[in-house]
Order: C-alpha cells, then sequence, then structure tokens
C-alpha cells in the first residue's frame, strides 16, 4: 500500500480555510451507572423473571459484548412509578415517551452546556443547532426543548433528525458540516441525546434478540460545536472534516428493524448484519478516500473513528481493513466504558482517540494525521467523514 497524498490535500496542521472543524466536544450521562457483572441478577429481579435458560444466555451475552460499565436512565424510582414497564405485553408507550422525552433534554442540555464550555466562546454565537436522537418522539421536536432549555437565540436555525439509529451522530455531523461550510462565520451545535427506556422490556423466549440490547446498549449524550475558520485568538480546533459521504445498501431494510409499538419500540438485528459490514466497509471507505482525493492509501496510516456497535463489528473490520490492533483502540474503549451508546458514541470515540493522540505525541513517536469516521445504522445506512486531526 502506498502513503497519504500529503501534495493534494496539504500537511500542516491547520484547517484549510472554508472548511468545516470541530472546535469542541462535550459529553452527559445519567446519574444510574450499571456495572456489568451485575446486570443480570438485577434485570431479572426486576422483571420478576426466572428462567434460568433465558437468564444463562444474557449471562453469555455479557461477556461477549466486553462491556464493562454503562449508564442508564432506568431506576428503582422509575419503575416503583410505572411498574407497567417491567410487564409483559401492557401498552405503555405513553408513559415511555413521558420519561423519555424529559430526560433526553436534560442529558442533551448538560453535554451541550460542557461542549460550550470546553469552546470557551459565548452561548449568544451559536447560529444552528443539529438535534439527533432516536429515543423520543413529539411536536415540537427535541430541538425546541433543548434550544429552550439552554437559552438559545430564537434566530438560530434547526435541524432534527429523529430515528436515525446508531449512524446518528455521524449524519449529524455531516449535516452540521455541510451547514458550517455553507454558512460563513457560522457556529453549529450538534447535539445527540438517547435513552434505553424506549425499548425496555421483560425477557420473552419470542423475543430472544431483546437480551443483546439488554447487554450492550447504554444512555447518555454528547455534542460538538462545528465551524469553519475558527478564530486563532479564542478557538482551538480538534478534527477538520473534508470530506462526507453516505451510502445505504440494497435490500438490508430489515436487517436492522425498529418499529414504535404500544410497548415501546421493537428492535430486531438480523445475525448477518457483521457479515453485511465486513463485506461492504472496504468498498465504503476506498469511495470515501478517492472522493476526498487521496491518491493513495494505507490504512495503517489513518486514524479511525469508528461507531462501536458491538465487538463482532469491530473484529470484523479489523480482519477485512487487515488494521492494527490499536487502530480500533478508542472504539472498544468507549464500548467498554459506555457500551453502544447509539448515535453518541462517536463523541466518546473522538474524546479518546485525543486521549491517545496525545499520549503518541509525548512518547516522540509519529501520529496520524488523517483518517476516517465511520458509523453504521438502519438502511444498512453507511456514514462516513474524511478527517484531519488538528489538535497540537
Amino acid at each position: 500500500m502506498g502513503s497519504i497524498d500529503a501534495a493534494v490535500l496539504g500537511s500542516e496542521k491547520k484547517s484549510n480555510p472554508g472548511k468545516a472543524t470541530i472546535l469542541a466536544l462535550g459529553k452527559a450521562f445519567p446519574h444510574q451507572l450499571v456495572m456489568q457483572e451485575y446486570l443480570v441478577d438485577g434485570y431479572f429481579k426486576t422483571t420478576k423473571c426466572d428462567d434460568p435458560e433465558l437468564k444463562q444466555k444474557l449471562t453469555r451475552l455479557c461477556k461477549t459484548t466486553t462491556v464493562k460499565t454503562r449508564y442508564v436512565v432506568m431506576s428503582e424510582e422509575i419503575l416503583k412509578k410505572y411498574p407497567e414497564l417491567a410487564i409483559e405485553g401492557g401498552s405503555t408507550v405513553t408513559q415511555r415517551l413521558d420519561i423519555c422525552n424529559d430526560a433526553v433534554t436534560e442529558m442533551a442540555v448538560e453535554a451541550s452546556r460542557a461542549c460550550i464550555k470546553n469552546w470557551g466562546r459565548s452561548i449568544s454565537e451559536i447560529t444552528h443547532l443539529v438535534y439527533v436522537s432516536s429515543s423520543e418522539a413529539r411536536l415540537p421536536g427535541g430541538d425546541l426543548y433543548l434550544a429552550k432549555g439552554l437559552g438559545l437565540s430564537p434566530d438560530t436555525h434547526r435541524v432534527l433528525l429523529y430515528f436515525v439509529g446508531c449512524s446518528g451522530g455521524v449524519a449529524g455531523l455531516r449535516v452540521a458540516k455541510d451547514i458550517a461550510e455553507n454558512n460563513p462565520g457560522s457556529r453549529v451545535l450538534l447535539a445527540t441525546s438517547e435513552t434505553t427506556i424506549i425499548g425496555f422490556k421483560p425477557p420473552s423466549v419470542d423475543r430472544p434478540y431483546d437480551l443483546v440490547g439488554v447487554a450492550l446498549f447504554g444512555d447518555g449524550a454528547g455534542a460538538m460545536i462545528i465551524g469553519s475558520d475558527p478564530d486563532p485568538v479564542c478557538e482551538k480546533p480538534l478534527f477538520e472534516l473534508h470530506t462526507a459521504i453516505q451510502n445505504f445498501l440494497p435490500d438490508t431494510e430489515k436487517t436492522i428493524d425498529g418499529r414504535l409499538t404500544e410497548q415501546g419500540i421493537n428492535f430486531k438485528l438480523a445475525r448477518e448484519l457483521p457479515q453485511i459490514i465486513e463485506d461492504n466497509v472496504e468498498n465504503f471507505c476506498k469511495k470515501l478516500i478517492g472522493k476526498a482525493g487521496l491518491a493513495h492509501k494505507n490504512y495503517n496510516q489513518m486514524f479511525w473513528a469508528v461507531h462501536p456497535g458491538g465487538p463482532a463489528i469491530l473484529n470484523r473490520m479489523e480482519k477485512r481493513l487487515n488494521l492494527s490492533p490499536e487502530k480500533l483502540s478508542p472504539s472498544r474503549r468507549a464500548l467498554m466504558d459506555y457500551g453502544n451508546a447509539s448515535s453518541n458514541s462517536i463523541v466518546y470515540v473522538l474524546e479518546y482517540m485525543l486521549e491517545e493522540s496525545k499520549k503518541v505525541r509525548n512518547m516522540k513517536e509519529e501520529e496520524n494525521e488523517w483518517g476516517l469516521i465511520l458509523a453504521f445504522g438502519p438502511g444498512v445506512t453507511f456514514e462516513g467523514i474524511i478527517a484531519r486531526n488538528l489538535d497540537v
């Protein structure tokens, strides 16, 4: 494999004029911390289920997901107020949405405030808001409630992305990039917020795939500030967003299937999902790299910020692209510490990437300036961005 063609794209660690950059990151979590080793007993006790086979299956899944800790909105107080959430077959969508709508707004506000604080500029300078969630449904949408909670100007232009699933964070980043580059001087707040309460159910032999979600998914929120032409006096760009593309795979609509029902969201994840991603990820990466104008590629000379959908997906990507083990370390760390937090996860991955990049610099080792930000979601949809690490 060849090396990245620096002559085409430039190599100095400063942003290119007019190109969108990530200027700050922020995150927030609910107060309930779940240790994976205690999850099985707690879940079966909460749902009053005593099926030993289902319990053994969840125990196995909890070990294979590699998740160690997660944060969740669900609590004893919520179940005392809404005991019907742990009972099979009840119509509970109204109760779930009452909980979720408030919870995602609270977390999104907290993550956004943390991000704005890290940015260092005034909240009044935010011109656009992109809000992403697959955990709520209401009119007006969560974008308006977030804007109100933060005290954004009524002139703020808002974009709402609902039910985009695990690719939502990178989809939102692609939209924010387009806004920033087409509105000189703009500053875009991208916020994502998710909670699993929308799909919380007791275990059932009729829904064995539910146990995968119980073992894998977590709650939280993430935020980023995106803008072009950073002010060198008061802004510190972290990543330049050079080129973004989206593709969907025909005839894979049922591979990730989610439906809002009287019992909340019902998800079905097909067993072949990791194989589908493995079979298609290299062509997608080639298309993205080619569109960015890179004459040559060496995957191990690039960084990889990949949504941690699960260990099987990361393992298959690593194998197909012949990546060195450390390349997906930020994704594996995010999965271990927070579970698959859907659209939020890419924020956590980028934070870990910056942390590891600093360690590489401190050890006087060569770091990767160019890389890919990737996520996979319902469709099956691939989202990808060629980015530059500008953090100095």
